[in-house]
C-alpha cells in the first residue's frame, strides 16, 4: 500500500483540476489556500468538510502535518512561496513556469539546495500518450543520432468570445494581458527536452507580429501572435519552438528527427503519430513509413483516461508522489525548470533586441547564479502595483496606456 502523502493547494482555480489524480494516487488534501472564499467552500464540498482552508499564505505552509504542497497560484508569481515551502523542508510541485524573473531563478535553487524537501515543475505536455511512445521510440535507438526537434504549443482565443476572455483575463492589469509570446515555453520545450534528454544552452528569437484590433479585448500589451525561438543544446542538436503561440488552428506538435529517421504526432491526428525511415536505414521487421494510434501501457490506465491534458494531470501527481515516497530526483527538477524559465524570459529579450543570441545560464554554476542574481526586469505588474520594467511586445508601442486599461477594465465589467 502506497504512503499517504498530506497535501496542500495554494490556488484552486487550476488546483481543483487535480483532485481526482491527488485521491487516486493515495494523496490526502489537509489544506486548502486561494483568496476566493466560495472557492474554499467549494473544495470542501469536494475535499470533505474536514479539509482546512485558508486564505493566507503564510499561515496555510504553517499547516499542522503538512508535507508538501501544489503551487497553482499566478502563472509568474510561483518563486517566492516555492521559498517560503522549501525553507520548512515542504517538498513543493509548482505549475507552470518556476520563476518570473532571472533573479528569483537564482533564490529559487538557492533554496532548493539548502532544503531537504523536493522541488519539481508540474508540467504535463510530455506525458501526453503520444509524447511517451515517441520518448520510447527514442530510446530504442532507430532514429540514430538525434539531430533536430520541433515543439509547438498554440492557443488562439475567439476574439468574439468575451465571456471567456473576461474567464481568462478579468481586469487590463492581469498577467496574461502582459504576457510575452516567449514566457509559456514550457508546454513546447519540456516535451522535447523529456523526449530527447537535450537541454538548451543558446537560444535567439523572432517576433511573428500581427496586432489585434485595438477596440477589442485582446492583445491588450502584447501585438505578437507568436515567437519563433531556436535552440542550440548541449548535445548539438537544435530545437525550434514556440512559446505560447495564437495562430490558426489550436493544438499542439511535436517532431523528432535524427540521423535514420524521425516520429512526430500528426497535426489534426486525434493522437496518431507517424514513423518514417530512411529507405537504407529501416530497422529489421519494420516498415519505411508507418502511422498509428499509440496505446497505454500503464497499471493505471483507467485513471489516466479520466484526467485532464490527455492523462498528464495524472501522471504530474503519480510522479512527484513516487519522488516523495522514493526519495527520487524528479524529472523536472529545480534545475530543468530554472533552465526552462531562462530559455523564456532570454527569449523575449533576443525579440525585443531582433535575435541577438543569448546563452542559457546553469544555475548549479555560482558564476552563472552570481550574473543573474540582482536581475528583476518583469513585463507583469507587481504584487503591490509596481509598474512593469520589461515592455511584453515586439513593439514598445503596444504599451498600454492608462486611458486603454481605464477602458478594458470598463468593458470587463459590462461583460456578463
Amino acid at each position: 500500500m502506497m504512503r499517504t502523502i498530506k497535501f496542500g493547494i495554494f490556488g484552486l482555480g487550476r488546483g481543483s483540476g487535480f483532485y481526482q489524480s491527488i485521491l487516486a494516487n493515495n494523496g490526502d488534501v489537509v489544506a486548502v489556500c486561494d483568496r476566493d472564499v466560495a472557492k474554499l467552500e467549494e473544495a470542501k464540498k469536494h475535499l470533505g468538510k474536514d479539509v482546512a482552508t485558508y486564505t493566507d499564505f503564510d499561515a496555510f505552509v504553517e499547516h499542522k502535518g503538512l508535507e508538501a504542497i501544489f503551487l497553482c497560484n499566478f502563472f509568474h508569481q510561483h518563486a517566492p512561496f516555492a521559498i517560503k515551502a522549501l525553507e520548512r523542508n515542504i517538498h513543493v510541485l509548482s505549475e507552470c513556469t518556476a520563476n518570473g524573473t532571472m533573479a528569483e531563478g537564482v533564490a529559487l535553487v538557492r533554496a532548493a539546495e539548502k532544503s531537504d524537501a523536493i522541488y519539481a515543475l508540474a508540467e504535463n505536455y510530455p506525458y501526453m500518450k503520444f509524447n511517451q511512445e515517441m520518448k520510447r521510440v527514442v530510446a530504442g535507438g532507430s532514429l540514430g543520432k538525434l539531430l533536430f526537434a520541433e515543439g509547438e504549443y498554440n492557443h488562439p482565443v475567439d476574439p468574439a468570445d468575451l465571456k471567456y476572455i473576461k474567464e481568462l483575463r478579468p481586469y487590463a492589469r492581469h498577467w496574461r494581458n502582459f504576457l510575452p509570446r516567449t514566457y509559456y515555453v514550457t508546454h513546447s520545450l519540456a516535451p522535447l527536452m523529456y523526449i530527447t534528454g537535450a537541454t538548451p544552452v543558446r537560444i535567439t528569437a523572432m517576433p511573428v507580429y500581427a496586432p489585434f484590433e485595438k477596440e477589442g479585448l485582446m492583445g491588450l500589451a502584447v501585438g505578437d501572435r507568436a515567437a519563433i525561438i531556436t535552440c542550440l543544446n548541449d548535445d548539438d542538436s537544435v530545437f525550434r519552438i514556440t512559446g505560447c503561440a495564437a495562430f490558426g488552428a489550436h493544438g499542439n506538435s511535436y517532431r523528432i528527427c535524427g540521423v535514420n529517421g524521425q516520429i512526430e504526432n500528426l497535426r489534426g491526428g486525434e493522437g496518431r503519430v507517424m514513423l518514417r525511415y530512411n529507405k537504407w536505414s529501416i530497422p529489421e521487421g519494420a516498415e519505411r513509413k508507418s502511422c498509428y494510434m499509440p496505446e497505454w501501457n500503464d497499471k493505471d490506465r483507467e485513471l489516466i483516461e479520466q484526467t485532464g491534458h490527455g492523462g498528464g494531470d495524472f501522471f504530474v501527481i503519480r510522479e512527484f508522489f513516487r519522488c516523495i515516497r522514493e526519495h527520487q530526483k524528479p524529472v523536472f527538477d529545480v534545475y530543468a525548470a530554472t533552465t526552462m524559465s531562462s530559455v523564456g524570459i532570454l527569449a523575449h529579450r533576443s525579440l525585443l533586441e531582433r535575435g541577438m543570441p543569448y546563452d542559457i545560464p546553469d544555475f548549479r554554476r555560482e558564476e552563472d547564479r552570481v550574473r543573474y542574481e540582482n536581475d528583476h526586469l518583469s513585463p507583469f505588474w507587481g504584487a503591490n502595483g509596481e509598474e512593469p520594467t520589461l515592455c511584453a511586445s515586439s513593439h514598445a508601442e503596444d504599451h498600454p496606456s492608462a486611458e486603454e486599461m481605464a477602458a478594458y477594465d470598463k468593458l470587463m465589467e459590462e461583460i456578463e
